[in-house]
């Protein structure tokens, strides 16, 4: 009986070790997870924080730019809201990608102030002869609520979903005309023109709303029922109210 004891005491004593070593690794494993999460959610949050700093000084490009203010005067007092991609990538040759991220911002009806900003991408592909690779700074305005409801969700294809339309720049151009949901305007350079959206495909960016405000808000819960607060917006809303004559929410 003191020798089955005794065996079975040495027979558990590995098992037991082999637990261990699993428990510790499967512990340690969990840690490096979390640690790996945790870079990920600050690289995202930063990212964001990049995109609404830039699409600040793509607002304020704009801004300065006394034709482009003049001639569409009327449609910033009454845009339904901006889309601004601060950096749009353009491929070179005849067939090339384009694409980048951004914010939307939306006005609220009943203040005239502006939304918390969401944030998405823009991409596609495009065809024509183009120069070689460069980037754009892209402003968008969204004239109608059409318009943005269907920048709510994900998966809106530009020029079949939503109509768009070109903005010319120039002195003694005619803008009464335009009816699309979307009046796209590109500068490279201080130039404007390059950048065509046609086709394009715009995505909401969850992962980058989730990491700016600190919880999981859908694009509606930003820009149509008003949640998410972020200061670190502020400047962004007061160069977006300077362009359109408001205020911001």
């Amino acid at each position: 009986m003191l020798e089955l004891n005794r065996s079975t005491r040495i027979s558990s004593s590995p098992e037991k070790s082999s637990r261990r070593l699993t428990i510790v690794a499967l512990t340690v494993f969990a840690l490096f997870l979390g640690v790996v999460g945790m870079a990920a959610a600050q690289n995202k949050e930063q990212k964001a924080r990049q995109t609404v700093e830039r699409s600040k000084l793509t607002v304020e490009t704009f801004q300065t730019d006394t034709t482009f203010t003049r001639n569409y005067d009327g449609y910033l007092k009454t845009a339904r809201g901006f889309l601004i991609i601060p950096q749009m990538m353009k491929g070179a040759f005849i067939f090339g990608g384009s694409g980048g991220s951004g914010v939307l911002v939306a006005r609220n009806e009943a203040t005239g102030g502006w939304s918390q900003p969401a944030f998405y991408t823009l991409g596609g592909v495009s065809f024509g002869l183009q120069a070689g690779g460069q980037a754009s700074e892209t402003l968008i305005i969204v004239t109608n609520e059409r318009g943005l409801n269907r920048l709510l969700n994900s998966g809106a294809k530009l020029g079949a979903d939503l109509s768009v339309a070109a903005g010319p720049i120039g002195e003694g151009i005619g803008t009464a005309n335009i009816t699309a949901d979307l009046i796209v305007f590109s500068r490279n350079k201080g130039l404007f023109g390059g950048v065509s959206v046609e086709g394009s495909v715009v995505d909401v960016r969850q992962s980058w709303n989730r990491a700016y405000f600190g919880e999981d808000l859908r694009p509606s819960d930003i820009l149509v029922q008003g949640k998410g607060e972020n200061p670190h917006s502020e400047p962004l809303l007061e160069a977006v109210a300077k362009l359109t004559g408001t205020e911001a929410d």
